[in-house]
């Protein structure tokens, strides 16, 4: 999506005419069916009056090509301004610029991240040319047009109204590698602005380039499928074992094979492998060259295996973000835009009761936008009414679109250290479901244990890490979350009390929920399901709060509605206890089946702890 595509010498006359916010306003509603917020409109209205200055002032020929707020497919960042045109040597080049009303920042200790007020408050973000430059690199990577065609890019950051400072904090030695291949010009640099924008595109004849970047097919450049396959080989985090080997070949043969629209299903518990499939497959398919993203609801899950995968690095992390995605984004997307989409934990989307998301079933947007999809799914893994991704939902909306379903199953248990015995052991001790081996597991291989004091289990926990394996605490959501703006950004309040045991930690940092899982920090805070569906660790200890009870007297699990601070969670549930109990046990159950090698709980409700106790006894 483009908002203004056109050249030079019109756009220096809408400038001068006070007419080039009104054409992009008008582009902007025609495209999302609504009015811009009033800061991004602003925010055109100052920025570009300093760049139509800059490039009349360029002296650059009119027939430049200029293109503002480009969406750069397949994500859905927008470049704010792109000129177009040949050098002196006619090199086909375009110039990327990223442009800023900040008149302030702070520098941090990490290479390429600063810290600069934004929507009210200070936000950590990335260095405004580190932006330019992976909004170039995504343009590199991911549009044919530059490749086929050898138009080179380049790329700069403009902060028109930002005085420099003495020292400059956006200059500090930590940002020089980035600063070294893409300029950032203040408010003062207007003239520097302007001599490198006449270099790359001072001889004109832009509008054949302009032409070819809008209408470049969006596909992998071999690049970029290197550099993803550097990633992938030789990490044993993605080897297949057995089934899973099976599954995913039946995908890729699948999708190699398919002449219409397609719907794969992948069902499977906890720790049969879901997660490796999908990224084994993914991989695959864009060696294939293949327009494909992975989608995964939650983003503490994207976090974790973006982060495995680049080895902590944010310049590889930033490359290979856009492949990456939440499920919101396709709402917008018009049909069979990408060839695959490969959707892990796919129980997570949502419903047009979620909040920020503007459609009405992501199901529909994410088979309506691909041509063939792949949804990985564990029906008893739904933890909030607005989780619709069930295998009965993904089939219901295929046949809308008359798209072909094939269904694989998964049974094999390969995270609890083969301990299938105890994954049905705690459906069964949660009635979750009744199962034909629920009597024991081999205990040797897999530890588990009832613990009477929550610090007991933080004792465990804590030795485990410091013999050298990954371990967390988690908890269900069944005590109150101090929000951000009482001091509580970054875990700095013990929420979590269990006061008869002189217990007190706090929820997962709100800076760094993302992280969580694999910081040192996360160790002394308590994980929810939101930062930990999906992941795994060696051992983990659970919190069974009081949301999660047992009547002695009818024999049943049930959830309290009183005690579960999930508001979405318990959205419209208060007369459907039945259904609360569902989810709150769907919870449990998912943070239980986190460890690999062992797991411990303490339960709040004593009532609970026994009925755990005298199913224990039998194992």
């Amino acid at each position: 999506m483009i908002l203004y595509s056109s050249n030079a010498i019109d756009f220096k006359n809408s400038v001068d005419n006070n007419t080039i916010v009104d054409k992009i306003e008008e582009s902007y509603i025609n495209a999302f069916g609504r009015y811009p917020i009033r800061g991004e409109k602003q925010s055109w209205n100052n920025s570009l009056q300093f760049m139509g200055n800059a490039v009349r002032n360029s002296q650059v020929p009119d027939d430049c090509g200029v293109l503002i707020e480009f969406t750069l497919p397949p994500s859905s960042k927008r470049v704010d301004f792109i000129i177009s045109g040949k050098n002196d040597e006619s090199q086909d080049n375009c110039v990327i610029v990223e442009l800023k009303q900040w008149d302030a920042a702070q520098a941090t200790d990490r290479e390429d991240i600063v810290t600069a007020f934004i929507a009210g408050k200070q936000r950590d973000v990335t260095h405004p040319s580190y932006q330019a430059w992976s909004y170039k690199q995504m343009l590199d990577d991911m549009n044919t047009a530059i490749h086929l065609h050898s138009i080179s890019s380049h790329a700069c950051s403009y902060l028109h109204n930002y005085a420099e400072k003495s020292p400059e904090p956006l200059k500090s030695p930590q940002y020089n590698n980035i600063l070294d291949i893409t300029p950032m010009f203040l408010k003062h640099d207007i003239e520097n602005l302007q001599v490198f924008i006449k270099k790359h595109v001072g001889a004109g004849k832009g509008m054949d380039i302009l032409y070819q970047i809008e209408n470049g097919e969006i596909k992998p450049s071999k690049k970029l499928i290197e550099y993803v396959a550097s990633l992938f080989e030789g990490n044993n985090e993605f080897v297949l074992l057995d089934e899973q080997k099976v599954a995913y070949s039946t995908i890729i043969n699948i999708t190699k094979k398919a002449k219409c629209k397609s719907t794969i299903i992948v069902k499977g518990g906890p720790g049969t492998g879901k997660s490796v499939i999908s990224l084994n497959s993914f991989y695959q398919l864009i060696k294939d060259g293949r327009n494909i993203k992975f989608v995964a609801p939650n983003a503490a899950f994207r976090g974790v295996v973006l982060e495995h995968l680049t080895k902590n690095s944010v310049r590889g992390k930033n490359r290979i973000n856009h492949l990456f995605t939440g499920s919101s984004q396709f709402v917008h997307a018009q049909p069979n835009t990408f060839d695959i989409l490969v959707v892990d934990e796919a129980h997570r989307l949502k419903d047009g009761s979620a909040y920020m998301y503007q459609g009405d079933n992501q199901v529909d947007d994410i088979i309506k936008a691909s041509k063939v999809n792949v949804f990985f799914v564990d029906d008893a893994q739904r933890i909030r009414p607005e989780d619709i991704g069930t295998s009965s939902e993904i089939k219901r909306i295929a046949a809308q679109y008359k798209s072909t379903v094939y269904e694989l199953e998964l049974q094999a248990q390969f995270r609890c250290t083969g301990a299938e015995g105890f994954i049905n052991w705690i459906d069964t001790v949660l009635q979750i479901r009744e199962t034909g081996n629920f009597n024991g597991w081999d205990k040797e291989l897999f530890d588990f244990s009832l613990v009477d004091c929550p610090n007991e289990l933080r004792e465990i926990i804590n030795n485990k890490n410091n013999n050298g394996r990954t371990a967390r605490i988690v908890a269900g959501y069944a005590w109150k979350w101090t929000n951000e703006t009482s001091g509580n950004r970054n875990g700095e309040i013990d929420d979590v009390i269990i006061p008869e045991h002189n217990f007190s930690m706090p929820w997962n940092s709100r800076a760094n929920r993302e992280m969580w899982a694999v910081r040192p920090e996360g160790l002394n805070q308590i994980g929810c399901i939101h930062t930990s569906q999906g992941l795994e660790f060696d051992y983990i200890g659970v919190i069974i709060g009081a949301d999660l009870k047992f009547d002695p007297g009818n024999k049943k699990v049930y959830a309290s509605y009183n005690n579960y601070e999930d508001s979405p969670g318990k959205k419209g549930l208060k007369n459907k206890p039945e259904k609360l109990t569902e989810l709150v046990c769907n919870v449990y159950r998912t943070l239980i089946s986190r460890g690999m090698r062992g797991c411990y709980i303490y339960c709040v409700d004593k009532n609970l702890q026994k009925h755990f106790k005298e199913r224990l006894q039998k194992t």
